[in-house]
């Protein structure tokens, strides 16, 4: 039997591990916090021996309730912090609780940076972002992490430590022949997707990497990540354009991305009003607010961009306001960055919380999807706020319910079901970035159908057949 390793088990440590960013509270049975590949290893083989589930934790800026449980919690924040960028080959070998703020602080010097930009990035860590195959803002033109990790390591549910690589086959699952069919006829067409295993991405690639990528810690503990980076783009301008009517996107967006934006980014009434209150002034009537960035090689391209979108959506704009250097651009984002934390500072009363947080359907069908989003909010009578990713048609929606009228849990709980038949019935996607975690684990049957639900199973068991990695997330517990 492998030896016990230190475990931190008094009251104040496990209460302390007992939240993340979401809505869930599971007292865990303790905590462990491995500084090493050895001791990590030694760990897993320890939960492998006595069945002792591990649920693995970066930052703990997760909302979907995959940092939380009820065996064991894994905190790799105190180790893993190795951090080296080779300019030459444009990559950066990061351990998996370096943050996306500490990669682009390091290669910014080089003239490099991480596309992909989480707007949690400040503490996003490098081995929670692969968890969940993170995306930000600047997805739109640069795609999810999915596409910017050449290889990873991991520890494996026996505790065997290796490197997988981009290009380095298909790892212990091995699918049936008439897989490829089965997965394009149930997932999501979507522009984004961090729901489930990534089926469709592997079936294209034939890399077991692209199954870890997103697996949420189910499947193998990440250790490290080899990053590809790019060039900074010299130049950016931006515009924000705003709306009298919400089904003014439905035309808007799809001509937005006509122009090759890298970022689209969405702000609702409800939300323009909050940030109002921080000090913003913004015009009366505004249904929503776009806004929208332009990288180029020259300014006089990035300010192309912005004279296209405002001359080919004049017709459908009540405000515009526009910026042609970066400076400008961060005076007009700013209307953004307060979103949070205006939500932040709302009243005891007023809970802002994460549950039906990051769905994300065709582009073409996000108009209907807003709209629905809040025709069903009013039915359940629950306030919402939506802001988030509209060129990839992702909406953030956070549930503001009352928490002193009764049953207010009632009517979010309404809204959850509401919102997923939604979902499903636009082509969508519970999830564009945040991953199921425990709080979407049980919505998946209803998205993907019980034929692809059994191939999830099926890759559970190739990895993990102890059933000891974070255990009822992606897949319910049983």
């Amino acid at each position: 039997m492998t030896a016990t390793p230190a475990l931190l088990a008094d009251d104040r440590s496990r209460a302390a591990y007992s939240e993340g960013a979401g809505i869930y509270r599971i007292l865990p049975r303790a905590v462990a916090v491995p500084g090493s590949v050895a001791e990590l290893t030694a760990l897993v083989r320890w939960a492998a021996d006595t069945r002792t589930p591990l649920v693995p934790r970066g930052a703990g800026s997760g909302m979907a309730g995959g940092n939380v449980g009820r065996g064991v919690i894994v905190d790799l924040g105190q180790g893993f912090h190795a951090l080296t960028v080779d300019p030459a080959r444009r990559l950066a070998r990061a351990g998996a609780s370096v943050t996306w703020a500490e990669i682009n602080a390091a290669a910014r010097g080089l003239g490099l940076r991480l596309p992909p930009d989480p707007s949690s990035g400040a503490f996003a860590t490098s081995g929670g972002m692969v968890s969940t195959n993170a995306a930000g803002p600047r997805s739109l033109r640069y795609g999810s992490v999915r596409q910017w990790i050449e290889s990873l390591e991991i520890v494996d549910a026996s505790g065997e430590p290796r490197t997988v690589h981009r290009g380095g086959g298909a790892g212990p699952w091995h699918p049936a022949p008439d897989t490829r069919h089965l997965v394009d006829g149930h997932f999501p067409r979507t522009r984004k997707n961090s729901s489930g295993y990534a089926l469709d991405a592997f079936a294209e690639s034939g890399d077991e990497l692209d199954l870890l990528i997103g697996s949420e810690g189910t499947l193998a503990f990440i250790t490290q990540i080899e990053w590809r980076l790019e060039p900074i783009l010299p130049d950016v301008a931006g515009v924000a354009l705003g709306f009298g009517e919400l089904e003014a996107l439905s035309d808007a967006v799809p001509y937005l991305l006509a122009l090759n934006p890298s970022a689209v980014e969405l702000l609702d009434r409800t939300i323009l009003s909050f940030v109002e209150e921080a000090g913003v002034a913004l015009p009366a009537g505004l249904a929503c607010l776009l806004l929208v960035e332009f990288e180029r090689e020259t300014a006089m391209a990035a300010r192309g961009g912005v004279g296209d979108a405002v001359r080919g959506l004049k017709h459908l704009t009540a405000h515009v306001e526009t910026a042609v250097d970066r400076p400008g651009l961060e005076r007009l984002w700013k209307v953004r960055t307060l979103a949070s934390p205006a939500l932040a500072r709302l009243s005891e009363t007023r809970r802002s919380l994460q549950v039906i947080e990051d769905g994300c359907v065709p582009i073409e069908r996000l108009g209907e999807y807003v709209a629905g989003v809040r025709g069903a909010a009013d039915r359940c009578g629950v306030q919402v706020v939506l802001f988030g990713h509209a060129g990839d048609g992702h909406v953030h929606v956070n549930t503001l319910p009352d928490v002193t009228r009764p049953g207010w849990e009632d009517g979010v709980s309404a809204l959850f079901d509401a919102v997923t038949a939604l979902q499903v019935r636009l082509g969508g996607t519970p999830s564009g970035e945040h991953g199921d975690g425990r709080l979407r684990a049980g919505l998946l049957e209803r998205v993907f159908g019980a034929q692809v639900m059994a191939l999830f199973r099926q890759v559970k068991r190739a990895y993990d057949p102890g059933e000891v990695l974070n255990p009822g997330v992606i897949l319910p517990a049983a």
